[in-house]
């Protein structure tokens, strides 16, 4: 039985003690829960993939504690990687660079880049200073389906495959960490999440999302993700509510139609996008776990956070759902 720890000096010593021997934990970050190893151990990290049931072929990003543990893992340090450091670590932003040696190719699936980011909640923080590794951390779920924003959330997935869950309390942003890969000339974002694309230009100019790719760089960028085990639905006109069915709601702010769904999660009563990005995950758990047929989602203003958000909703959509 998995244990669950509160955040302490006990709980800490003994999240690192599992990651220096191997093992893995699951522990709270600001953007959603993660599940780590030590990211230079290959045989720790493929216990990542084997706990979550991810394709060998998804990169996974490293965490780190301090920014002179980059200098191990990224080649070179450009002038727009400076600057987004400068600006937004600790925080939601993971970078790509080519990688150096040292890091194993089961990290970055085969590629020569490796995706690193600083998270800024102090339990994640406190560990990654104290370890002298890297901690690879994807989220704390079994692969495809929600990511966790609670520690109730880890141990309903996958609480019987690890040691120690360390339960910081809810996370504070909710989506994952945006990804910007800055090892070309163009600055291109491969997965939007909890810094904007509009705060990135402030500092570094121009940058693209990249919406379609062949080839998967970076995690989040498959097709279909971030989905809950009930069919879900973007609800454009609620003339597409189907009857006679026990239909949930997503609700972005204060819903019209409140007769026409069994169950309702509003993401944010005023509307406002960050306290939307908070509730996300937290409210699709909620109606994921209410026995219905189907939730319809209502989508969001792509601006800001909204876009993050609107890209977690189309990969989660269900696309055969009559």
């Amino acid at each position: 039985m998995v244990e669950v720890l509160k955040p302490s000096e006990e709980a800490i010593e003994k999240a690192i003690n599992i990651l220096k021997n191997g093992g893995v934990i699951a522990f709270p970050t600001e953007t959603v829960y993660g599940l780590g190893a030590n990211g230079l151990n290959s045989d720790a990290v493929i216990k990542i993939f084997e706990i979550k049931k991810r394709p060998f072929f998804d990169p996974i990003i490293l965490h780190i504690g301090k920014k002179e543990d980059l200098e191990k893992l990224w080649k070179k340090i450009n002038k727009k990687a400076e600057k987004l450091i400068d600006k937004f670590w600790p925080g939601p932003l993971t970078i790509i660079l080519p990688k150096t040696e040292v890091v194993p190719y089961i990290v970055t699936a085969g590629l020569e880049t490796v995706a690193v980011r600083m998270p800024s909640h102090p339990v994640a923080l406190e560990i990654l200073k104290r370890v002298d590794f890297p901690i690879a951390a994807p989220s704390a779920n079994i692969f495809g389906r929600l990511s966790p924003t609670e520690a109730k959330h880890v141990k309903q997935q996958i609480g019987n495959r690890i040691e120690l869950i360390i339960d910081g309390g809810r996370c504070s942003v909710g989506i994952e960490s945006t990804v910007i890969d800055l090892t070309g000339e163009r600055s291109l974002i491969l997965r939007p999440g909890g810094v904007p694309k509009e705060e990135i230009e402030k500092v570094i100019g121009k940058v693209e999302i990249i919406k379609k790719t062949e080839k998967i760089s970076s995690p989040g960028q498959l097709p279909f993700h971030y989905s809950p085990k009930t069919p879900l639905k973007i609800l454009y006109d609620y003339n597409e509510v189907k009857k006679g069915i026990k239909a949930g709601l997503l609700a972005f702010k204060k819903p019209k139609n409140k007769d026409k769904f069994v169950r309702i999660e509003v993401l944010s009563m005023k509307g406002d996008l960050r306290e939307a990005a908070v509730n996300f995950f937290s409210c699709l758990h909620k109606l994921d776990e209410a026995k219905l047929d189907i939730i319809y989602a209502e989508p969001v203003p792509e601006q800001g956070l909204g876009t993050a958000i609107m890209d977690r909703l189309h990969k989660a959509e269900t696309k055969n759902f009559i």
